[in-house]
Formats: C-alpha cells, structure tokens, sequence
C-alpha cells in the first residue's frame, strides 16, 4: 500500500469512529442520569457498556494512526500488528465489562433487591437500539472497505451495544408486568452478551498474533492462480500470513532454465498482479524464481 493509500484509509477509519464515539458520549449520558434517577440496574449497565464503546473508539483511533504509518527501518513490514493489538485491547475491556456488569447483577439478584423502574426504560433502550444498528451498519460497511480489524471488532462492539438495550427493552416489558426481578435478569444477560463478543475477538486477535496462515478460500485462490500459468514448471513453498488489513504472500515458483531473466520476471509480474486482482484486498507477494533443474524441498 502506497503511502497515499495509508493516509486515505487512517482518515475513513477516523471519521465514521469519531461520529459512533459522539453517539456512544450522548447514549451513556442518557442511560446512566436516566437510570440512576429511575433506579434501574440495567439501564445503568447499559451506560457503562456504552463507556466501554467510547473508549474503545479512542483506542481505535490510536490504533489506526499508528497501524498505518508507512514502512521505515525498524518495521520494514509495516506497522499494521498495531491494529491487531488494539482489537485484542477491545475484547479485554469487552471481557472485563461484562464479568462486572455480572457479577455485580447475580449479587443484586441473590440478595433479592428487585426494583420496578417504570416504562421510561423502553423509551430509552428503544433509541439506543436503533440508533447503534444504524452505526453498526455503516461501521461494518467502512471495516470491509479498509480491511481493518480493530474497526471490525468496534463495529461489533456497537451491535453488542444494540443486543443488551434489547435485553434491557424486554426486561423493561417484563417488569412492568411484574415481576421485580426483571431488570437484574436483563443486566445479567446484557454481560453474558458482551463477555461472547469480547472472548470472540481476543480469540482471533490472538489467531492473527501467532502468524496464522490466510483462510482456506484465499489460499485456494491463489493455488488455481498457479495452476492455471502454463509457463510455470512447478511451484511449492507457499506462504501465507494476514498483518492488519493486509495479506503477505511467498512462494518459489520453477521456470524453464531457459528463459531470460526479463522473461521470468515478466511472469512472475504478472502472477503477482493477478493474485492482488482476484483476491479482493491489500496483498504484498514475492515471488522466488527457481530453474525447472532445482528440486522442491
């Protein structure tokens, strides 16, 4: 990616961020005055988790200016693993949220302190579902555009956001017919939700760390590439590694000994722009040139 593309991809990221965090400021605000003066635990759980939303659009931000400075001396490769560490932080404060927000419920619901917080819950649960769809929709759309894991993860960190007022509206619905228990039952899910989210993208925060491979589809797409060049001999010594939004690609690929050195070149270039064609998205390859003599090893 071109120095250019860095700067054009930071800015898409930072924008559509920076608008969910002022809906994420406005919506704790709303929850948590509204529900302290309510009295409504899970209304007020439901702030916190849009705190949580808050600050993990900050850590997005930072993420991203710093995954998508060019390449220099000491990252030679980019510095796209800082994107993937800012993901992994947004499933731990995900993680620690949620074992709060349960654990403080189950406490509250053991001790038997129900509450009756009245239909103003569904007012407000019924705004923030909507309103964090419609970020999570367009939050997924620009991660996909920009292949950014961290705003993929926040995206979903918003839609989190939308299931818990979902849990809150229908503990709201069923309180008002009585059962007092209700609004602590609703929190209780609201963490069991978010703890899924978070676990989810730690796991494949830690997936991306560990150098895995590319997903099956990529590499299968790469291998009919290669199979159908007739003027490659053989190839073998294939490998793949995902870092940030963009994908790393190595192979050794036998040519006819005699062919010149332009002519393998010329190959080997083409190969290289088909791959970065037919897979959609940012892709780094380089390509080993062996005579057809070398045995594969």
């Amino acid at each position: 990616m071109t120095h250019d593309s860095f700067r054009e991809r930071d800015r898409r990221i930072r924008s559509i961020t920076l608008w969910g965090a002022l809906l994420n400021l406005l919506l704790m605000a709303l929850k948590i005055v509204s529900g302290i003066l309510i009295h409504s635990t899970a209304l007020i759980a439901d702030g916190i988790h849009s705190l949580s939303d808050l600050a993990t659009d900050f850590v997005v931000v930072i993420g991203s200016r710093l995954s998508n400075r060019p390449a220099d001396e000491s990252h030679p490769y980019g510095h796209q693993k800082f994107e993937t560490v800012s993901a992994v932080l947004i499933s731990l404060v995900l993680i620690a949220v949620s074992a709060g927000l349960i654990w403080a419920a189950a406490q509250s619901l053991l001790k038997g302190a129900g509450r009756f917080p009245g239909a103003l819950v569904l007012v407000i649960a019924g705004i923030s579902v909507v309103s964090k769809e419609v970020v999570f929709q367009v939050t997924r759309r620009m991660a996909k555009k920009t292949r950014s894991a961290s705003l993929y993860a926040n995206a979903w960190h918003h839609r989190s956001d939308a299931f818990s007022s979902i849990a809150v509206f229908a503990g709201g619905i069923v309180g008002l017919l009585g059962w007092a228990m209700a609004d602590l039952a609703a929190t209780i899910v609201v963490g069991f939700m978010i703890l899924g989210v978070g676990l989810k993208f730690l796991y494949q925060g830690l997936v991306e760390l560990t150098e895995h491979s590319a997903d099956h589809e990529s590499i299968e797409v790469i291998k009919a590439i290669l199979a159908a060049e007739e003027e490659i001999c053989g190839w073998h010594a294939l490998r793949t590694r995902k870092l940030g939004g963009e994908l790393f690609v190595d192979l050794h690929m036998l040519l006819d000994a005699q062919l010149s050195i332009q002519e393998g070149h010329d190959i080997s270039l083409r190969i290289e722009k088909r791959i970065q064609s037919d897979l959609s998205k940012p892709v780094n390859v380089l390509i080993h040139i062996d005579p057809d003599t070398v045995e594969p090893h």
